[in-house]
């Protein structure tokens, strides 16, 4: 099997890829939304295309599978972009349909869990980019790692760790309600010795 990123040159419908999570956060995708269009060339938009090709695993259906940059994908949608330039990350048309989703799962390229935290069956995963809900938690991860709450990580869907831990301390009303409260809430939190044990954590070394 092959794990070498290959660019497929041949521009792929954005509708036809498959999504291999539940959620994105709406906040990033409007501000991914808002960098398009200060790119009002044509040229500029098809180099920023070809910088950010949008990484896929084949799947046994030769079906696209996302395992990153669903905001982006759903951003150049909103915008009318209608093919996308991706990367394949791995050639899974061997594998057995039955035991797909279970091997991205233990690869660690799908994220079956809703906007509440939980997990929910593989079926459950929208068939497009268009139907990815909005977890405002996401936002907000994404938010703290940009005021420098913590690292970027390699981590596979590591914001998404970050997302539940603020699930866990701050009210989904307020988050919305009040997103720059939120923020500063947030940071605190992610300072602490509570988050000590997630992806890219880089508060204070000690109390004193």
């Amino acid at each position: 099997m092959s794990n070498i990123r290959e660019p497929i040159l041949q521009p792929v419908p954005i509708l036809s890829l498959r999504p291999t999570q539940m959620t994105v956060g709406m906040r990033e995708v409007k501000e991914k939304r808002k960098r398009w269009r200060e790119h009002k060339s044509k040229r500029k938009q098809a180099e920023l295309l070809g910088k950010h090709m949008i990484p896929v695993v084949l799947g046994p259906d030769q079906k696209h599978y996302v395992v990153d940059h669903h905001h982006l994908a759903r951003a150049l949608h909103d915008e009318g972009v209608k093919d996308v330039l991706v990367t394949v990350i791995a050639d899974l048309t061997m594998v057995d349909q039955k035991a797909f989703w279970s091997v991205l799962d233990h690869r660690r390229w799908a994220y079956p869990y809703d906007g509440k935290g939980e997990r929910r069956q593989f079926k459950d995963i929208p068939k497009s980019i268009t139907g990815l809900k909005d977890d405002p938690y996401r936002s907000l991860a994404g938010e703290i790692r940009r005021a420098g709450g913590y690292a970027k990580d390699i981590t596979p869907f590591s914001e998404f760790l970050w997302a539940d831990l603020f699930r866990r301390r701050l009210a989904r009303k307020d988050v919305e309600n009040d997103f720059a409260s939120a923020v500063e809430r947030a940071l605190a939190i992610a300072k602490s010795k509570d988050a000590i044990y997630l992806p890219g954590w880089c508060g204070p070394a000690s109390d004193g």
